[in-house]
Parts: structure tokens; C-alpha cells; sequence
């Protein structure tokens, strides 16, 4: 039932996926409930046109809009019997329970029915890029015409669970080892030191010592920013748009001699950056601040940085699959205000980074707009500005810097490109 209310506000009322699921799921006392009520939404919201489709052909009519709660719970029970693959008797009683205890009881006969014939017959095929935008679609295909099929069929798919260890409380090694005490698959990564995939995903609340700081969630490619800016040991250290906070902690898991403000421009979100560092045991080590990072003179002191972490606003397209809720929302004209806000980003930023100092702009997008191109202009408009080469761990050759695109190595889209101020800088990383 709290997975169909957080459909319903998605689905038909325009309201943000992360914020319904922020206030719905708490209110679950089993971490098994509240996991699997976050795994039916985004099962739906990951293929809604496959789960429309299905009750608009087999539904004599369709419902009328003041039924939005019901068609959201009619298709979070095709979710669960499709993408989620629970047994049928598990799926539709709950529908059927659920429709019950909404009021609905002379509507329960119709959720039964329809689920039951969905497993019989299995649900009818839909193209699978039937929910994206036109104005996104054509982009994509313009951008990665050979991988298009690749990019709308990860998308789609279920994410795999990456957990980041904390190298100050334990070791990888240590925490693999309790997981499988606990009867929990992991396996470590021979590329991000601190990684590990876990077979299955895990309520966050079940993780060994994840409420002390030892192991946080973070996928793969967020992962490796911290390799990609690779600060040197004490180096002055800025991450410009840190919230929630996972990159921050990364560097200073890495190195809590490192003098790291964290930047957000949002005072609420400072706040998840605070509570972020705090739980794994690193809350003193970082300054932070609620600025807009373009707008050097409401928060920078003068004092150069060696290393800037730019994780920019962005599409999130490469990060479909987590917040499908995206497709919904963005507009094109949502594109052309975040391209035009990372320009001034880099430009302003740059001047806070020391001479032999090295900027790493990174974003969770695959649009070359937002990511080769963007970093091509800025290049081609600062003198002092050489791209450095990161190597193929960081996805493909795409412009001065790489793409990773969504599910390969297991891990989200990204976009990392490396660039060094020119002249010297004694604290200057390596």
C-alpha cells in the first residue's frame, strides 16, 4: 500500500520519487518492508509503459482519475509478478489485501483478476524506450547511436548494490568476511579498492555496522572519483557540490589529513553532508558550507585549492535505473539551464584552484552536451587549462575525458575529466 501512495504522487501528481520515498518510508518499522516497498516503486517507475500497457488493453474502460491509488496499486502488483519476479499467491494476496484495506473492497475482485490473467498470459511487450522522452531519445541516439539499445536496456534494469569500506574502521577483507557470516554474497572489485558488489541487494539497515561508519552505499562509479582527483596526502581540498556527502567521506576515508570543505548551496543539504561525515566517524575533519560555488566571493577566503572535486549539476540520465523518476520530470529546457550552469561553475571554480592544481568535473549524465562538449569549450576558452589522460578504468575515450555508460563494469553512467592548472604549486597532488 505505501508503494502504490508513492506511485500515485509520482505517477499522477508530478511529485519527486526520492522525496515520496523519504516520507513514506520510515513510516515501515521492518527494514524488509521499507525495501521492498522502495523496490516495487522503482520497478514500476523503471518500465511504466510496459505495466499501462497491460491495464489498458485487458480494463473494459479505464479508471477515472480520482482512481489514481488504485491503478498505482494495480501496477505495483504487475511489478511485483514481472520485474520482481515474487511467487503469484505472494503478489496478487497482497494486491488484493491492499486494495482491501484502502477502502476499495468491491474493487479487489478487479485486482485479482487482472493480476491472475497477467500471470497466465504474461504481460504484453512494449518498446523499451515507449516511456522516454522524444527530445531525450533523439539525443541519445545522436550521442551513442551503436549503444542505444545497450543504454535503454540497462536503464531499465535492476542496479546492482555497491558497498564502499570504510578504510578507517576495517578492511575489505574483514567486512567481506562478516557479510558472509551473515549469509550475504559480496564480491571485491580489482579496480575500486574499497568496493564491494553485493549478489543481492541488502536493506541498508541489515548491513554489519553500517550505522558506525564502517560501509557505506555508493556505486562503483561514484567510487572513483576518489582515484580520478587523487589528491596528494594534506593537500587543501574542495568538493563543490558535495551533497549528500558520499565523495567527501571517500577522500577523507582515504585521507583524514586532507583539508576538505565541502560546498553545497543548499543549507538542507549541507545538512546531509554534516550527517554523512558524522556517521562514519569524520564529522570534524571536513569544513563545510551553504554557498553557490560559481559566486567566489560569498564564501571563498583567497586561499588557493590543491584539488576541486566538480561533481556538477546535471541530467542524471546516467543514472536512470536509480531515479527513473527522471524521465518523468526533465524537460529540454531543463537540460539547456543545467549546461548553462556548469559553464559558469568550471570558470569560477578554476579560479580558486592553485597553480599546478588539478580540477576533476565529473557527472552522473551520458549526453555529450553536459560532458565532452562542455569540457571541450572550457579547454578551449582557458589558456592554463591542460586535460590530463585518465586511463580505461574510467569507461571510454569520449573527448578530453571518459564515459562510462549505464551498467557497464556493473556501475552507472559517469563522466570524468581530468584538468591541471598550469604552472607550479608546491602542495600540488600527484
Amino acid at each position: 500500500m505505501v508503494a502504490a501512495r508513492v506511485l500515485d504522487a509520482v505517477l499522477h501528481r508530478g511529485r519527486s520519487l526520492k522525496a515520496e520515498l523519504a516520507a513514506a518510508l520510515p513510516k515501515l518499522a521492518d527494514p524488509r518492508d521499507r525495501a521492498l516497498a522502495e523496490a516495487i516503486a522503482l520497478a514500476v517507475l523503471r518500465q511504466p509503459a510496459r505495466y499501462e500497457q497491460a491495464l489498458d488493453r485487458w480494463m473494459a474502460k479505464p479508471l477515472p482519475r480520482r482512481d489514481g491509488e488504485l491503478r498505482a496499486l494495480l501496477l505495483a502488483g504487475l511489478a511485483q509478478l514481472d520485474a520482481l519476479r515474487l511467487p503469484a499467491y505472494a503478489a496478487v494476496d497482497a494486491t488484493v489485501g491492499a486494495a482491501r484495506a484502502m477502502g476499495r473492497a468491491h474493487q479487489a475482485g478487479l485486482a485479482n483478476a487482472l493480476l491472475r490473467r497477467a500471470q497466465r498470459e504474461g504481460l504484453p511487450e512494449v518498446a523499451p524506450d515507449a516511456h522516454w522522452p522524444e527530445w531525450l531519445r533523439a539525443r541519445l541516439a545522436r550521442d551513442w547511436p551503436q549503444e542505444l539499445s545497450a543504454i535503454l536496456a540497462a536503464s531499465a534494469a535492476l542496479p546492482p548494490q555497491w558497498l564502499r569500506v570504510n578504510r578507517q574502521r576495517t578492511t575489505v577483507e574483514a567486512y567481506r568476511a562478516r557479510l558472509d557470516a551473515l549469509g550475504i554474497e559480496a564480491h571485491p572489485d580489482a579496480v575500486r579498492p574499497e568496493a564491494l558488489r553485493l549478489a543481492s541487494p541488502v536493506p541498508v539497515a541489515l548491513l554489519p555496522g553500517f550505522g558506525e561508519g564502517e560501509v557505506s552505499v555508493q556505486d562503483a562509479s561514484a567510487q572513483q572519483c576518489a582515484d580520478a582527483l587523487a589528491p596528494s596526502t594534506g593537500a587543501r581540498v574542495l568538493d563543490a557540490c558535495a551533497a549528500p556527502g558520499g565523495k567527501s567521506a571517500h577522500l577523507l576515508e582515504r585521507d583524514p589529513t586532507l583539508r576538505l570543505t565541502a560546498l553545497d548551496i543548499d543549507p538542507a543539504r549541507v545538512a546531509l553532508v554534516r550527517a554523512t561525515l558524522a556517521r562514519v566517524g569524520l564529522g570534524q575533519e571536513a569544513r563545510l558550507l551553504a554557498a553557490d560555488a560559481s559566486d567566489l566571493a560569498a564564501w571563498w577566503d583567497g586561499v588557493p585549492f590543491d584539488a576541486i572535486l566538480l561533481d556538477a549539476p546535471c541530467s542524471a540520465t546516467g543514472i536512470v535505473r536509480r531515479q527513473p523518476d527522471v524521465l518523468r520530470h526533465r524537460r529540454e529546457s531543463d537540460l539547456h539551464a543545467v549546461v548553462a550552469t556548469q559553464a559558469p561553475l568550471l570558470d569560477a571554480l578554476w579560479r580558486a584552484l592553485a597553480p599546478g592544481g588539478v580540477l576533476l568535473y565529473a557527472t552522473c549524465s551520458i549526453l555529450v552536451e553536459e560532458n565532452a562538449a562542455q569540457i571541450d569549450a572550457f579547454l578551449a576558452r582557458t589558456p592554463d587549462a591542460v586535460a590530463e589522460p585518465l586511463d580505461a578504468r574510467f569507461g571510454r575515450a569520449s573527448g578530453a575525458g571518459r564515459q562510462r555508460l549505464p551498467g557497464e563494469d556493473d556501475a552507472d553512467g559517469f563522466f570524468y575529466a581530468r584538468v591541471r592548472k598550469g604552472g607550479d604549486s608546491e602542495s600540488g597532488d600527484s
